[in-house]
Parts: structure tokens; sequence; C-alpha cells
């Protein structure tokens, strides 16, 4: 009697395509597939893919053993600004305390007379103080006022607010008055979300704790409603079973569906952190330690830095306008997608982006309505791409691509191949600028890294940007449409947790520190036990904040595992001058009049899972044979030339491809230009150069 296969699924929720890989834990077998994204219910698309991967290997739900998902929703409800209506419960005195923010103006305005500052998340009418007071120890100097609690919490249940975010002022050090008005607006206002400061952040600078703790309480109905809809069509899928299904955070781990709604915002970054994640795994395999990642899908870029097989992480990110100070895969994200719109400024300048035409209607040629010219309007009718997608699932129409490009060529005065090369060419540098955010202003040469190319139109610029930045090579992965829900498949389950403890290095008392890595390391085994790992299995990695007194940031480095005593204390000090070299140029490493000061401790617990093994191909390299040609244009001073097209399934490792060249498969395609060349190495990754003289 045959055994039965064993099953574990990703799928990531894109803006445009629902990308899906299926991974048999057995025989190590992936399937892939895509397919067109629901925006009105994006839980369709999800069942669609699920139900499409499971017939391409034949399979029945019955054999899934878990399910992996990196959403959007989270993200795009804060880029849209819809909050809903969100109430703030603060400390007495400190109402002002969102107004007053950081009082920091954006990169950009070297003049403060020109910026304006946005509105609040939570307007001035939905901010209620209430007393009661701790220091930064946690002692108590005034008792919490339990009868303005209680009118707080009637007043916003009396403006129908949905949702409530509690920061009171040094909850990081003693969560004991937040956790009484979470009671109260239980008793007063059972309907609303609530966040705590306290559960959410447990750090101190009350601003962030602040935002923080509001975007988790903006997005929890919401995220928690999708969650829920998913979980339960997927246990309708398997009756009689409860189907585990897991749910990607931001800072490279995955959650339990059951825990996503009490930790919503740990989701804010779930895609773009499981493409990072999936280009390392795929990177370190191939032998590279220093990549830059590129996600380019239909609505944006996402790129990100891997160093040592390990995607950058940062706590200083955000997410729109409202900063998260969550740990996050390291991500900048541009609007330079496959359907980012070409239009044009007042001044009549061509721009591109960060507008998207989306799924629905889509670039001109789909067919569907769409009214504007796009990137994918523009590669089509230059020829890079094949008049369909998805292996011709998606048919294309490059009549309606034409037309809208003439029309935007006549207002600039140039031809269809000039106008379409144009758009490329800004969009291409979008995504150079933002390559450059990731390396440059970290401290980072861009010229020391491999560029890792994925997502269905994230290899369409791979060569323009090798010349623009100077890059050695470019790495296009197998499947590369699809890499984003591999990711999924790669990750272990992981909780962080964090404690303030700000204390000068020279008077730092090593037990104390103890005592608190010790607390948080109980407090990451308990989420673990919950998610159903045996206390064996866990892995814990330490962490420590540190500056230089009197610096206004942190900078996070590793803390070494074992006892905590003077020589892992030292060498954490040690990893912290290093780190702030790296980054800004320069340590007081030799400086004794400098102090270093510890900010904050965090504990990662990590629930190990099996990843999916990357196989080497079998087969010989020798003279690859085109497929077909067919007319494409690189350089509108040229015109089109004839262009061979490769089909990437033929490719053997060894095998070079050189340009002017197309590869193409089920969800990317490669356009190689003149000068450059393709090798296949042995996972069968396209590895793109530049050629010798070129």
């Amino acid at each position: 009697m045959t055994a039965p296969r064993r099953i574990r699924v990703g799928v990531d929720t894109g803006g445009t395509f629902t990308d899906v890989v299926a991974f048999d834990e057995d025989t190590g077998e992936l399937a892939t597939t895509k397919t067109p994204s629901t925006p009105a219910d994006p839980a369709e698309g999800f069942m669609d893919g699920m139900a499409k991967v499971l017939a391409v290997l034949g399979v029945g739900a019955e054999a899934v053993t878990a399910v992996c998902h990196g959403t959007t929703v989270a993200t795009n409800q804060l880029l849209e600004g819809r909050v809903g209506r969100l109430g703030f419960v603060t400390t007495e005195g400190f109402g002002a305390l969102l107004e007053i923010a950081r009082q920091s103006v954006p990169d950009g305005y070297g003049n403060s007379y020109f910026w304006v500052k946005p509105p609040r998340i939570v307007p001035a009418d939905l901010v209620r103080t209430v007393g009661g007071r701790l220091d930064h120890t946690g002692a108590e100097l005034r008792p919490f006022d339990e009868d303005q609690a209680r009118a707080a919490a009637r007043y916003l249940r009396d403006r129908e607010v949905t949702a409530v975010g509690v920061c009171f002022l040094h909850a990081y050090a003693n969560p004991d008055h937040e956790r009484r008005m979470r009671e109260i607006l239980a008793a007063e206002h059972p309907g609303a979300a609530v966040s705590l400061s306290s559960e959410v952040l447990r750090e101190y600078r009350e601003y962030e704790r602040a935002m923080t703790t509001l975007v988790d309480a903006a997005v929890k109905p919401r995220v928690a409603r999708y969650v829920a809809t998913i979980a339960h069509r997927l246990d309708a899928m398997a009756p009689g079973r409860s189907l585990p299904f897991y749910v990607m955070k931001s800072n490279g781990g995955v959650l339990s569906a059951a825990e996503v709604a009490h930790q919503p915002i740990s989701t804010v970054l779930s895609g773009p952190a499981a493409g990072a994640l999936g280009a390392a795994l795929v990177t370190r395999t191939a032998g590279f330690d220093r990549v830059l990642t590129l996600d380019g899908g239909g609505t944006s870029t996402d790129v990100s830095v891997v160093l040592d097989g390990e995607p950058a992480l940062t706590t200083e990110g955000s997410v729109g306008g409202y900063p998260s100070k969550i740990p996050m895969v390291d991500v900048v994200t541009v609007g330079a997608g496959g359907g980012s719109v070409a239009w044009l400024s007042r001044e009549g300048g061509l721009k591109v982006g960060p507008r998207s035409a989306g799924a629905d209607p889509g670039p001109m040629c789909y067919g569907r309505g769409g009214t504007e010219p796009t990137v994918t309007d523009a590669t089509l009718v230059l020829g890079r791409v094949p008049p369909h997608l998805l292996g011709g699932e998606v048919p294309l129409d490059p009549a309606a691509a034409r037309a809208g490009l003439e029309a935007l060529g006549s207002k600039l005065g140039l031809d269809l191949a000039a106008v379409a090369a144009g758009v490329l060419e800004i969009s291409a540098w979008n995504q150079a600028n933002a390559l450059r955010q990731v390396t440059v202003q970290r401290g980072l040469d861009v010229r020391d890294f491999v560029l890792a190319t994925f997502g269905g139109s994230g290899s369409l610029a791979v060569c323009r940007l090798l010349e623009v930045l100077g890059l050695p090579a470019a790495v296009v992965p197998r499947d590369p449409g699809n890499l984003s829900a591999f990711g999924l498949l790669t990750v272990d389950v992981k909780n962080d947790v964090v404690q303030t403890a700000v204390a000068r290095h020279a008077g730092l008392d090593p037990a104390a520190v103890a005592a608190t890595l010790a607390a948080l390391e109980a407090r990451a085994a308990e989420s673990l036990d919950a998610e159903g790992f045996a206390r064996p299995t866990h892995r814990y990695l330490r962490s420590a904040d540190l500056r230089y007194y009197g610096q206004a940031f942190e900078v996070r480095v590793p803390f070494p595992d074992g006892p905590v005593d003077p020589a892992s204390t030292e060498a954490t000090v040690a990893a912290f001058h290093d780190a702030h070299h790296r980054l800004y140029g320069y340590s007081f490493r030799d400086d004794p009049t400098q102090q270093v000061e510890w900010v904050n401790l965090r504990v990662t617990g990590i629930g190990p899972i099996r990843r999916p093994t990357l196989r080497p191909l079998g087969g010989d390299g020798g003279d690859p044979t085109p497929s077909t040609s067919r007319p494409a244009c690189f350089d509108p001073d040229h015109g089109f030339v004839d262009t061979a097209i490769y089909r990437r399934d033929d490719l053997a490792p060894d095998d070079v491809v050189d340009g002017p060249a197309v590869v193409e498969e089920y969800g990317a395609t490669v356009p190689l230009h003149p000068g450059f060349g393709a090798r296949v190495d042995r996972f069968g990754n396209l590895v793109v150069t530049r050629q010798e003289g070129s």
C-alpha cells in the first residue's frame, strides 16, 4: 500500500497574481503555479491557487500538512490610509503625544517651512487621557484612575470607535495599568478591538510605541476577518480536520493563524519578507553571500539586502506614513511594477508609477478596459515578452498596447520604440534608486553585491540594472515568478520579544542582564509552546540595542550564546563598535571618554521546520537551440533585430545564452540585451553577466 503523500503549500497573494508553490515533504518534489488575484475578495484567489496546485500534483486536500501564506491585507490598508474609527487612550497630560511626534522633517525638505505635518492617525477628539503614573522603573507614582478610565471607554463607545490603542507612559516597565484599562474597555465597549503597547512593543520612546500600537489596533479587525475566512475555507476543503495554517511575519518567520489576531502588526510586510528569504536560500546554495534581492510584481518592486545568507533586519521601518517599530526584513518598496502607469507630469515630463493599473483592469494589453499604458505594455510592444502570460493562459493584445503608447508618444514627439524604451528606462532607474537606498544609505557599496531578480516583472530590466549600478552579475532563480511563494516554505516559526533596560556599560550588572534575557526567553518559549514545538527543538537568538551616551538612536547587534558574564557583554560592545563604524564611518572604540549605553534587550524564539532542499539539475550542457525567434528592440536607435527565443525548461547546466535573446518560462521572462550573456549553473539558475569587451 502506497504511503499517503505529505504536501506543504505556500501561497503569496500579490496585487496582480497569486503565486503558489507546493512541496512534497517526502520526495522533495516542487510544483508551482499562478492565478490572477481577486482584489475584491483575496480569499477567492487564494483558494483558486490551492485547487490549481493540488491538481498539478494529482492529490486532494487530505495530503496537505500545512499552508503558509504571505498577505498584503495589512500593507494595503495602511498604504491607502484606511485606519477607520480609531481611538487612543494615554496618560493624563500626554494627550498631544501624537501631534508633537518627533518634530522631525522628512528627508527632501531642506527648509521645514515647506513641509506640512500629515494628519494624525487619530483625530484629537478621539484621544482620551486617564490619570495614573508610573516611573521609568515601573514603580507606581499615582494610582490608576478607574473613574476616568470608564468615562474614556464610554466616550469612545458612544462615538462608534471600532479599535482602540492604549499607550501609558512607561508601560514597557510595568503593564498593570494598561491591562486594567483593557478590562474596563471589555466591560464598557466590548465590540472594540484593543491593542496594548506593553504587548505590542515593550520599548521606551512613547511616540513610536504609541504609533506601533495604533497601527496594530487599526489593522486588527480586517486582518482577523481575512485570516478567519481563509481558515474556514481551508477547513471546508478537508472535512473532519483542521489544516495547519500559518501567516508570514515581517521578521522573516511565520505565525499560526490563531495567533495572527493577537499580533496583526507583525504581518505588515508579509509578502516582501517571503521573497527576500526565498532569494537568500537560493543564492546561498548557489554560492553567493552578498546579494541584493529585487522582487518585481505587477504593482511594485521590493528590494532588500542579504548578507551571509540572511536578509537584513530593521526596527526603524514604516508602512505608508505610519512608523512601525517592530523587527522586520529591511525592505524598500517602490511603485515600479509591470502594471506601473506611464503618464505626463504638469510640466510635460514622462513619469512611470507609483500608480498602478493593478490586476483589474490591468495594463492596456490585458484587454479588460485599461486606458493608460504601463511597463508591461512597453515591454510587449518592444518584443521583449511574448504575446501572452502564464504559458498562454492570459493572452495579451499588442495592438491595444501599441495604441496607448503611440498616443503618449505623440504628446512627447516620440515614435513608438522611443517612448516605450523611455518608459522602461525610467522604471529601471526607479528600481536602481531603491537598490541604492538599501546599500549606499546604509554604508554599503552597491558594487560589492550580486543582484537576485525574481517576481513576474523582476527580471525585465536585469541587464540595464547591471549597467546602471556597476554590479558584477545577476542571478535569476528557477521559477522566479513564484519565488516569494517558495520562500514561505523555507521559514521557521519566529517570535520576537523585547524589553527596555537602559544602563551605562561601565556600571552594567551582568546578573541583571541575565535575568532580563531569561525572562524574555521564557516569554518566547511560551509562544513556541503554543505553536506546538517541543522545548528541545526551541532555539533562541539574543541581541541588544546599544548607543554612545547622548545619541538619540541605537544600533542592534547580536548577543553571544552561553552564560551572561563580563566576557559576553564586552563581546557585545565590541560588535557595537564594529557595526557603528560600518554604518557611520567612525566609532569611539579607543576613546574612554565616550561611554556606551545599553538600551534594549531582545530575544527571538525559533521553532524550526524542514526546509525544501534545492537539488542540482541533471543533464549536460551544450549548444542550446532556440525554440523560435521574433523581432525585438533593445535600443530605439538600432530598431528591431531578429532575436532568439529560448525555453527555460530546455536549458541544462553549463548552457550559455548570448544576447540579444529572450529566455521565457511559465511565470517570467528574461530579456538579454546585446553585450550580455547568461550561463546556467548546476541548480538551474541563470547567472547574467556582461560579455567581455561590451
